[in-house]
């Protein structure tokens, strides 16, 4: 059977429109806990840039600070067949056999908070690890007038960036503060919690007549730590430090139950999350001197996949009202 000459001139046209029409870029980014704000901010970064570049890119919280969660769900993302996967890890070695099933898949991966990763295509920080940690402890040195202890919060003991914050942080204060601060115990894995971070600040203050501060690195960690010192009436006596969401923690700051902290913008981390995978998948390059919305002009380590910025924000009583402001 033949066709008429319009019916296959239309089937031709048809074929070729089809052929023509470039396929979504598909992302799927997993961070280490939903329904909290420092991730609540990177969602809303993830899905502007997305917007603005025409992709499709969602954000996945697991419920806990569980990397099996993790794993689950980047296994999910693999085999939906997504183009992107970007991780914020809480194990990277956890990860590793996942992360290279998905680049064994074709798909680009990217990570946060991931410097010792080695299946990614990048890991990008928007501060690096000794200035992130010694400017925390240098404010803990100035803030503390009596000599005394301090006590040290990471996300937990098998996030490595956290443990780099406080490796540096602890060194500083050794080499520049020891006749002022010694560390209390070990370093205690409880900063993606409020609940975990005020009990064990509440021990700590109850045990250690002499505590002066937290390093608190883990967003939750101020805000529970902060709780504590409320509660037992030792602001301006212990100090708390640490990243944390501003509008989270605004009304401890100005209250001076947490002393500050520095930060970068969760919402800008989400967004350069999309733009670097919308590069990767168009197959640029990044390599010394290219600009990256968010990070500005890099210098990519190409042996270790690491894109390092330092962008840091503090977060004191003259910008945590203008930061909350912007939603951080």
């Amino acid at each position: 059977m033949k066709l008429r000459p319009i019916l296959a001139a239309s089937v031709c046209a048809f074929t070729l429109g089809v052929t023509n029409v470039a396929a979504e870029t598909t992302m799927g980014i997993v961070v280490k806990i939903g329904g909290i704000p420092w991730f609540n901010a990177m969602e809303e970064g993830i899905k502007e840039r997305a917007g603005e570049l025409g992709v499709s890119a969602e954000m996945i919280g697991p419920t806990s600070a569980d990397p099996a969660l993790q794993v689950r769900a980047i296994e999910d993302l693999i085999a939906k067949g997504v183009d992107v996967i970007g991780v914020v890890p809480n194990d990277e070695a956890a990860l590793e056999p996942v992360l290279q099933k998905a680049r064994d898949a074709g798909i680009k991966v990217i990570a946060h908070e991931g410097p010792g990763l080695n299946n990614v295509d990048w890991n990008f920080e928007l501060a690096s690890a000794d200035g992130f940690g010694e400017a925390h402890a240098k404010l803990l040195c100035e803030k503390t007038e009596e000599p005394g202890t301090y006590a040290v919060y990471v996300g937990s003991l098998t996030v490595p960036l956290h443990n780099a914050w406080a490796d540096a942080g602890i060194a500083w204060l050794a080499e520049n503060c020891s006749d002022k601060l010694q560390p209390v115990g070990d370093r205690y894995g409880v900063a993606e919690s409020v609940d975990d971070s005020r009990s064990t600040a509440l021990d700590l203050i109850a045990a250690n007549p002499d505590l002066r501060g937290f390093l608190a690195f883990g967003s939750q960690g101020p805000i529970g730590a902060g709780r504590a010192i409320e509660e037992r009436r030792l602001g301006g006596k212990v100090h708390v430090l640490g990243p944390f969401s501003p509008g989270q923690g605004q009304k401890l700051l100005k209250e001076d139950v947490i002393s500050g902290g520095f930060m970068w913008n969760p919402a800008e981390a989400g967004r350069v999350f999309v733009t670097l995978g919308d590069m990767l998948v168009n197959g640029e390059e990044i390599s010394e001197g290219t600009e990256i919305e968010g990070l500005g002009v890099v210098s990519p380590d190409a042996a270790t996949r690491n894109i390092i910025t330092d962008n840091l924000l503090e977060i004191n009583k003259s910008t945590v009202d203008e930061l909350a402001a912007k939603g951080l």
